[in-house]
């Protein structure tokens, strides 16, 4: 091991050639460089480098580069990467520069753009100029060539030459068809020059330094006497405009010309100083001056700002007082129209749950930015940040709630599927570790863990910050990792009006994402749900389309047909991206954000919404029920109708990843559905439904079940059967849907993520309130047990029949509110929801739950509320039965007879808190009463002994 790092040192300074002299040349270079090169760092009186480094730590990271085989490996690859362009460098010494992107011959000095796109370029430099982005929208049809085949010095009246993506051969085209390429090819560049700065620090060859310069200056120089992009149309465009990109946000070339700096600060020409400062000093300003103060850009920005302000000296070594203090002020403590400092803006964050009010990808970005930036301060400073901020840590903590049982979070909004930034672990883990905090560390080292064993995370630098702030070896933790340990059943976020609801008891798993439209990145999708069984996210949201400007993205993806909620009179819709449109969180259990209950066996939400579109009242009731097996199966009760309509029309979606999507009778025959054209725009429909290929239909009065079938590498087929409840003036169709992007490989098999989505679609004529949409989600694999045997609906009211293996069945009763009543033989409800799990041959049930009810009765047993409506369960014990409620109630069971009445026993904080006596009933004889007064965490009814 010892040899394989000197190895890695020798290819550095390129000096070892006979293997006879390679221990002892690598140790003479490392003496050499651990005493000279320090001095050299220090003879700056400006101290540099010192963003990711201080000057005086060379020593210490040759010992941490020396023992940490990743971290050699990295700077390996920055060397071997460099390697051929150091060739061409050695060649021609313009072969590099020549391929920036500037206004070589032009030399404009002034941006003009229209809206969103780059118009002209105007005016006139002493130097060339660097050249502006093309288009505010990333999707294009061309893609840069390779940086051997950019034409040297190219600044041509034709426009930039790019490759076609569809031809592959090369075109001229107008700059604002060519999307982020123009920044993208100096971003590379500039990249290369960074590396080179760092390798000149750490080994001491000039080569590296005289390979960099040119490029830092010339583009610095083409910076200093460009002008901040003017908007002709004078549009929002004006305030978030950067100086080399569209947005303010993505001004990342900010960074490798800060590294570039900072590494190769003893060998830049004294003289540029003040011109290079005032480059800086000027970006920093645009930053600050624009920008969106609303949602993630401050962060985003501010991350950029740190490194201008790391750079730069104390504001009084500048005539203009716009030193290191001032941008840190403008970070965290100084607030401007278009630039909130952090302070401020982490009042965004839900201080009760930790969730930032964005789609998970970019809360979790943001999350991430945040640790970078105070990981670079606290570099600067010494001490630890974090703990100025007890929000974002509490951040870290939630962001595990977004998570499947997979380890993937949900993906809603403008996301994906993906894990939880990697860089968020390695950095409170650096954090942790240095300050002694270890059962943190072990958790979140678990976590990262986990993510390697998974394949989703290699351990390894992506770039000089992780290089130098990424602990060197993981901890060794005490268990493995465990996703249920870290979050709850039940998780509400009401500043992204996101329900999910976890059964991880389940065999394999089950989780349901409900969520509305509520804060940035949102979709139009009313009350949408992502599912998650078989350990994939069967029934996936669509994702975001190409780009937010894409006719894809703005006509499908971001509207309510791409989501797995229900479309009223073909026109359901609202702006997207900022959502304004929550569900009401109307009743649920267990409670939320809390640890799991004793009983555990069921889950529910009920969401309530306004569809704005068409001012139709929606609500959804999503309950997740486990089998004595150990699966579990989903009821999803959707209500919908148009109060002031006669007419009406409501569209059940929902979409599952598969290869194919049947429809079966209850007689276990197949149907065949034959072509439809109802729904498009022939129709009236938005234009979503013409993303609908190969329509199929039929009529759906009477129950069936849809079974969608994914077959992955010779695996036993996963199904997805769906148990419909018929009803007059209902029609089936299947359609398949364009590819979700919010799939990745971790949620569905790699197979399927460029492929359409089998998609089916239950269509009501009429309202569906009080006879609702009825769907039982049955997940299960092929020739294996399925404890579900058939599922059977009442006509003539809300209730479902669960029929499974042992002859068991659960009676699942779903009303619309606590005041509503059911009532049939034997059976009494008024409540919004009861499920009663029922052996056939048993006196009385398995387990009666209800919820948010006042009433319910069955076979003799019965829960009435004593003032406020409750929740509770009341379920069979190896001694008798065990009762959680959360309000006071009158029980009654049927008298199991004996010479004494058995006692209640109720307890609090796992103590006795009363022995609770029956009392004979007067309104049913042969029945016994016992009054709970006060609240209780759980009672237990012994009817084996006294």
């Amino acid at each position: 091991m010892i040899a394989g790092h000197f190895y890695f040192i020798i290819s550095l300074v390129h000096t070892i050639s006979m293997k006879s002299s390679y221990a002892l040349s690598c140790l003479f270079v490392m003496a050499v460089w651990a005493k000279t090169l320090p001095v050299l760092a220090q003879a700056s009186s400006e101290n540099h480098p010192r963003i990711l480094i201080h000057y005086d730590q060379k020593d210490s990271f040759l010992k941490s580069l020396e023992g940490t085989k990743w971290k050699a490996k990295y700077v390996e690859s920055l060397q071997s990467k460099l390697k051929p362009y150091m060739a061409y460098w050695k060649a021609d010494t313009t072969w590099l520069v020549s391929r920036l992107q500037m206004n070589w011959n032009t030399r404009h000095n002034q941006v003009f753009v229209k809206g969103g796109k780059f118009s002209h370029s105007a005016g006139d430099a002493p130097v060339p100029t660097v050249r502006f982005s093309g288009s505010r929208d990333w999707a294009s049809d061309y893609r840069a060539p390779r940086l051997e085949d950019i034409i040297p010095y190219q600044d041509d009246k034709r426009g930039v030459r790019l490759i076609n993506k569809k031809t592959g051969e090369p075109e001229w085209i107008h700059p604002s068809a060519s999307g982020n390429i123009i920044e993208g090819i100096n971003h590379t560049i500039l990249l290369l020059a960074q590396d080179a700065a760092f390798l000149y620090w750490l080994t001491g060859e000039k080569t590296y330094a005289q390979f960099a310069q040119p490029i830092f200056q010339t583009y610095i120089n083409g910076m200093y006497h460009r002008q901040a992009p003017i908007d002709l149309d004078k549009t929002h465009q004006q305030d978030i405009i950067g100086l080399a990109t569209f947005e303010v946000i993505h001004e990342k070339s900010l960074i490798p010309l800060a590294l570039i700096y900072d590494f190769l600060h003893d060998y830049l020409e004294i003289a540029n100083r003040p011109q290079t400062i005032s480059v800086f000093q000027k970006w920093g300003n645009q930053i600050i001056k624009n920008g969106v103060a609303d949602n993630n850009w401050n962060l985003f920005q501010a991350n950029f700002l740190m490194y201008v302000a790391l750079l730069l000296d104390e504001n009084s070594k500048y005539d203009n007082g716009q030193g290191r203090q001032y941008f840190l002020d403008h970070i965290f403590k100084t607030s401007t129209d278009r630039q909130l400092a952090i302070q401020e803006s982490i009042r965004v964050y839900d201080q009760e749950t930790g969730i930032w009010p964005e789609s998970p990808a970019y809360s979790l970005h943001v999350t991430e930015s945040i640790l970078h930036i105070l990981t670079l301060l606290a570099h600067h400073t010494g001490n630890n940040e974090l703990k100025s901020y007890p929000i974002i840590e509490k951040s870290v903590w939630a962001s595990f709630q977004y998570l499947f049982p997979s380890g993937y979070t949900v993906g809603f909004g403008d996301t994906r599927h993906s894990s939880i930034p990697p860089a968020t672990f390695e950095l409170m883990i650096s954090n942790y570790q240095k300050h002694k905090e270890t059962d943190k560390e072990k958790q979140i080292a678990a976590m990262l863990n986990r993510s390697i064993q998974q394949g989703q995370y290699q351990r390894k630098a992506h770039d000089l910050f992780d290089l130098f702030f990424y602990v060197d070896q993981l901890p060794e933790t005490d268990a493995p990792a465990s996703i249920d340990l870290l979050t709850t059943p039940t998780f509400y976020a009401p500043n992204v009006s996101l329900f999910i609801q976890r059964m991880t008891q389940v065999k394999g798993g089950l989780m349901a994402a409900t969520v509305g439209s509520y804060g940035n990145h949102a979709h139009a999708n009313g009350i949408a749900l992502e599912f998650f069984a078989n350990g994939y996210v069967m029934g996936p949201d669509m994702g975001k389309g190409p780009s937010y400007w894409h006719p894809d993205h703005r006509d499908y993806y971001a509207q309510f047909p791409a989501h797995n909620t229900v479309v009223v009179n073909g026109k359901s819709g609202h702006a997207a991206m900022r959502g304004q449109h929550p569900f009401t969180l109307d009743a649920h259990y267990p409670e939320a954000n809390r640890p799991k209950p004793g009983f555990d066996k069921i889950s529910f939400a009920q969401m309530s919404f306004s569809e704005p579109a068409t001012q139709a009242d929606q609500q959804r009731t999503t309950i997740l029920i486990q089998t004595p097996s150990g699966h579990g199966y989903l009821l999803d009760v959707f209500r919908s109708e148009v109060r002031t309509e006669a007419k009406q029309r409501h569209d059940y979606i929902y979409h599952n990843i598969g290869q194919r999507l049947s429809m079966i009778g209850m007689d276990q025959q197949a149907y065949t559905l034959e072509p439809a054209s109802e729904l498009g725009l022939e129709a009236g429909d938005l234009k979503a439904y013409q993303y609908l290929s190969r329509k199929k239909g039929l009529a759906g009065n009477l129950p069936l079940r849809a079974e969608f079938s994914l077959a992955v590498d010779g695996a036993p087929e996963l199904l997805m059967n769906l148990w419909i409840k018929g009803a007059d003036n209902q029609r089936i169709f299947t359609a398949l849907s364009p590819p979700s992007n919010a799939l990745s490989e971790g949620t569905a098999p790699r197979a399927m993520l460029q492929d359409s989505i089998p998609t089916l679609i239950v269509q009501r004529r009429t309202a569906a309130w009080q006879n609702p949409f009825t769907v039982l989600y049955n997940p299960t694999i092929k020739d294996s047990l399925n404890p579900i045997r058939t599922v059977e609906y009442a006509s003539e009211s809300p209730q479902a029949r669960v029929l499974m293996e042992g002859e068991i069945s659960d009676i699942i009763t779903c009303l619309s509110n606590s005041n509503r009543i059911e009532q049939q033989k034997d059976f009494y409800q008024k409540g919004l929801l009861s499920v009663i799990r029922h052996k056939h041959g048993d006196a009385g049930a398995q387990f009666i739950f209800a919820a948010d009810t006042y009433q319910i009765d069955y076979q003799g047993w019965s829960m009435h509320a004593l003032g406020s409506s409750f929740t509770g369960s009341l379920e069979k014990s190896p001694q008798g039965y065990r009762l959680e409620v959360d309000q006071p109630i009158l029980l009654r069971i049927p008298d199991p007879g004996g010479e004494h009445y058995p006692l209640l026993f109720t307890y609090r904080n796992g103590e006795i808190l009363e022995k609770i006596g029956a009392t004979p009933s007067r309104q049913k004889p042969g029945h016994l009463e016992y009054r709970i007064s006060q609240a209780i965490d759980f009672a237990e009814l012994n009817l084996s002994t006294e």
